[in-house]
C-alpha cells in the first residue's frame, strides 16, 4: 500500500510517521506540502505536531498550500485521508 505523508514546514514527527508506515509493510512517501501532485497513492496521512507553529491558525496556513487541493480531489474521489495527533505516533514508536 503506498501511503503519501504530507510535510508542512514545521511538521513533528513525519519521519516517524514514514517509520510507523514502513512496520506495518506499507510503501510511505514523503510530499512537501508546495508539491501540487500527490502521485499514485492508496492513503494520504497527515501527520500532527507543530505545523507552522502552536500559535498560529496551522489548519488555515495549511489549507492554502497546494498539495491541499490534491487532497481534496483524492478525499472527494473516496480516498481515505487520515489525519494524526502526535501522540499516535509516538505509540507507534514504542513497538
Amino acid at each position: 500500500m503506498k501511503v503519501a505523508i504530507i510535510t508542512f514546514p514545521g511538521s513533528n514527527c513525519d519521519y516517524d510517521l514514514y517509520k510507523c508506515v514502513q512496520f506495518i509493510g506499507g510503501s510511505p512517501e514523503f510530499r512537501w506540502h508546495q508539491d501540487s501532485s500527490l502521485g499514485n497513492v492508496d492513503v494520504v496521512m497527515l501527520p500532527g505536531g507543530f505545523s507552522y507553529g502552536d500559535y498560529l491558525r496551522a489548519g488555515a496556513i495549511a489549507s492554502m498550500s497546494p498539495i491541499m487541493e490534491a487532497v481534496q480531489i483524492f478525499a472527494n474521489g473516496g480516498g481515505p485521508v487520515l489525519g494524526l495527533s502526535l501522540i499516535h505516533i509516538r505509540r507507534c514508536r514504542r513497538i
